[in-house]
């Protein structure tokens, strides 16, 4: 058996939006919002919150022990030997990265994902937003790669902004490349047509971000706590 886990990278010391991790979403904190969302991936074993030992944390640590959900604590900034020991201490053949600033998972983009990835020879595979002209846009999808390709990261000389930053290892989003040399195996999946909106970013990285989603939140939450992308587009088509 293959077991996937999916671990969400949250932390309370975000350099331009403190606290992000607990601001709320209709009355929930955000980190919570996503896990009510992703726990209806089919094909995921387990999800773990993964946040630092940073004192800052320690909120994290505890909201999720209230709940009885499965957290762990590592490194703050390097998130390659983070990810390597959550992972491992999950006995994870299979890994999900989801940056906690994610508010709207769409949970049939990752089992679309983890279905590709798994029947492919890619190291690494990502519908997390609109790369190699997949078309996707940012915030519905997720990251997946195997954890044999962490255990040779954990054993690289990787500078700062690699730990940092566990894609900059496989790809380059930003300037949609393949980092030179190509070491690893990558490969994406075709956005469907009636999700492939790359105007929409739904990342919260600064507080107009999370005012946007908080209104979004504010307005399909109430009516329907498992609304889709759909219902995404069509009330930015409404309100935007």
């Amino acid at each position: 058996m293959n077991k996937v886990v999916l671990i969400i990278q949250a932390r309370m010391g975000s350099s331009r939006l403190p606290g992000k991790s607990m601001l709320e979403l209709a009355g929930i904190p955000l980190i919570f919002q996503i896990f009510e969302r992703v726990k209806r991936v089919i094909g995921v074993s387990d999800i773990v919150f993964a946040t630092s030992k940073d004192h800052s944390d320690d909120i994290i640590e505890k909201s999720c022990i209230e709940r009885g959900i499965n957290v762990f604590r590592g490194s703050e900034n390097n998130l390659v030997d983070r990810y390597y020991n959550c992972a491992k201490a999950h006995n994870a053949d299979t890994i999900l990265r989801l940056p906690a600033d994610n508010p709207c998972p769409e949970p049939s983009e990752y089992d679309r994902i983890i279905d590709y990835h798994l029947a492919s020879n890619n190291d690494f595979s990502s519908n997390i937003c609109n790369f190699m002209g997949n078309e996707y846009p940012d915030g519905i999808g997720v990251e997946v790669f195997n954890f044999s390709v962490l255990q040779k990261l954990k054993k690289s000389n990787l500078n700062s902004e690699q730990k940092e930053h566990i894609a900059l290892n496989f790809y380059d989003y930003l300037n949609d490349k393949h980092p030179y040399p190509p070491i690893f195996r990558v490969g994406t999946i075709k956005c469907p047509a009636h999700f492939s909106r790359t105007d929409i970013n739904l990342d919260i990285n600064t507080k107009e971000d999370y005012l946007f989603v908080r209104k979004l939140y504010e307005d399909l939450y109430s009516s329907k706590n498992n609304f889709s992308f759909i219902d995404v587009i069509k009330w930015y088509d409404k309100n935007m």
